[in-house]
């Protein structure tokens, strides 16, 4: 008895040494982005495309370093190259600023086909979650609803963005805590008066005075993550109407948002237009070859 508990306890530890190898093992990318992926991007996210020429090449790369290091698996749904590169691009966008941010603290992400619950269960009365950032032993996982993340990219007038939001989480989970002050992003100068004007905020969400959403009532930790689909979907209305939060959001994701200028490419294409993934070439020719 007592040797079967020792070879357990070895087998575990093997099990999690290895566990721990592979996630330190970093893939980096070797090769530039497919003229598919970036097609997508063009098409489908207004962020990448108020992007510089030099800017565009970074968000690229860092798309396809998340693609490398993060499993997205379909539950129940199929998983196609552009809900990866959905997912991919709502992990970016608030940590684009910091070229050496990792996601070590995710190795999975789970696409539903709807809204579920906190046992992560379909079409009951209480499935009205669209996202969620795991714990426990669903740690390292994230779960999105499908249609969520593809209406926080179709519709920029809403903010909101649902991927955003659980990316922001998770950025705020980085030292430890989902508490609303993301001491990993925020200098220490600007703490104090960040969750002084985050309890600001929250009392007017109370008081009916905002427009922000309302769910941002609900503790500091959701204010950051709804403060911040505002931020990267609406800057400009953002920052007249909020400016002291604004200027602090600058601090934390270091981008001046409504600095950007936001366009989304046309979705129609004839087979004679020019190719949106940049290369010069007709869309017949290039993305569009086969269709």
């Amino acid at each position: 008895m007592n040797f079967i508990i020792v070879l357990a306890i070895g087998i575990s530890l093997v099990w999690l040494l290895l566990r721990g190898f592979s996630k330190n093992k970093w893939r980096e990318p070797k090769s530039g982005i497919s003229k598919e992926r970036k097609q997508i991007l063009t098409t489908k996210v207004v962020f990448y495309n108020s992007l510089s020429a030099e800017e565009k090449l970074q968000f690229e790369y860092k798309i396809q370093e998340f693609l490398l290091n993060c499993r997205i698996t379909g539950v129940n749904i199929d998983v196609d190259l552009t809900d990866q590169i959905l997912v991919a691009a709502s992990a970016v966008i608030p940590v684009f600023a910091f070229p050496e941010w990792k996601y070590t603290n995710l190795d999975e992400v789970l696409l539903y086909p709807g809204n579920f619950n906190e046992q992560f269960q379909m079409y009951n009365a209480d499935s009205n979650i669209l996202g969620m950032v795991g714990s426990g032993y669903m740690e390292g996982k994230m779960i999105l609803s499908k249609p969520a993340l593809h209406h926080g990219f179709s519709n920029e007038s809403d903010k909101k963005n649902t991927a955003v939001h659980e990316f922001v989480h998770l950025t705020d989970k980085m030292d430890g805590n989902i508490d609303g002050l993301p001491s990993i992003l925020l200098e220490k100068q600007y703490a104090i008066p960040w969750i002084d004007l985050i309890s600001k905020k929250i009392e007017e969400i109370y008081e009916d005075r905002s427009d922000i959403n309302p769910y941002g009532g609900t503790n500091k930790a959701e204010f950051f993550a709804v403060a911040s689909e505002y931020f990267f979907e609406k800057p400009k209305q953002f920052a007249e109407t909020h400016p002291e939060i604004y200027a602090l959001m600058t601090e934390v994701f270091n981008q001046n948002m409504r600095s950007r200028n936001f366009k989304r490419s046309k979705q129609s294409l004839s087979r004679n237009s020019q190719c949106p993934c940049g290369s010069g070439l007709k869309f017949k020719k290039c993305c569009g070859r086969g269709h």
